[in-house]
């Protein structure tokens, strides 16, 4: 087994996600990456490896026990010891509550909140015994306030949050940084280029999100100092109202 040090992004998509993995494999560390489907995260291992990184996918159900076990004592066995868990995981699905159904709530839910339970539990049992690691969780502005058509999406990030509260009161006296970020704006992704082209024209006057600059903040958080640990941190465009 390599003695390399493992992150964990969760949820690496093609945007805040990768580029977190690309941050953490810049300082030197091996980026174990997942998403449900393995071909989609080619792209991103071979970036990673052409900027001299190393990386590996897994193809895993964030939100199936036994397949979160299963990855974390495959990397864990095979890469290095996880020194840093990121859970990216978003499930932003906008809905009435008139029209909302119990399939739909309920898989939010499963993405956006019990997932973040599985990966963090399981990641947090090999820190512990260790006596450090860095666990972060991707928050969102339903992290804060529930707004209309957000019933399921709110409902799991605002649980999200007050796991990642409960955690850092139980772990960080035991050497476990947790923290929750809240990334309220909107982000530099196809998706929004795509959809909201006016929301998309803000970037020539820094009115999104850089993903790059929101991998360089968890980079932060990873690395300060136990003294000086920040649990929670928004990340927002100077424009952004709040």
């Amino acid at each position: 087994m390599s003695s390399r040090k493992a992150a964990l992004i969760v949820g690496a998509g093609d945007a805040t996600g990768g580029a977190i993995a690309r941050r953490f494999a810049r300082e030197g560390y091996t980026a174990c990456v997942t998403r449900r489907s393995l071909d989609k995260l080619q792209p991103l291992v071979a970036q990673i490896e052409a900027e001299g990184g190393t990386a590996h996918a897994f193809a895993s159900d964030a939100r199936k026990e036994e397949e979160v076990v299963a990855l974390v004592e495959q990397i864990e066995s095979t890469i290095g010891p996880i020194e840093v868990l990121v859970f990216n995981i978003g499930a932003n699905v906008p809905e009435s509550i008139l029209t909302e159904t119990a399939r739909r709530y309920f898989k939010v839910w499963e993405m956006a909140c019990f997932s973040g339970f599985l990966n963090g539990r399981e990641v947090a049992k090999r820190m512990v015994a260790r006596g450090r690691g860095t666990i972060l969780f991707t928050g969102a502005t339903a992290s804060l306030r529930g707004s209309a058509n957000f019933g399921a999406f709110s409902g799991a990030k605002m649980a999200l949050r007050a796991l990642a509260q409960s955690m850092a009161r139980e772990l960080g006296p035991r050497g476990v940084h947790v923290a929750h970020t809240v990334i309220d704006g909107a982000i530099d992704t196809e998706f929004i280029r795509s959809n909201f082209p006016e929301r998309y024209a803000l970037k020539a006057e820094d009115g999104i999100l850089n993903p790059e600059h929101i991998a360089d903040a968890y980079w932060m958080l990873h690395a300060q100092p136990r003294d000086a640990w920040t649990h929670e941190l928004d990340l927002r465009p100077w424009s952004e109202k709040f």
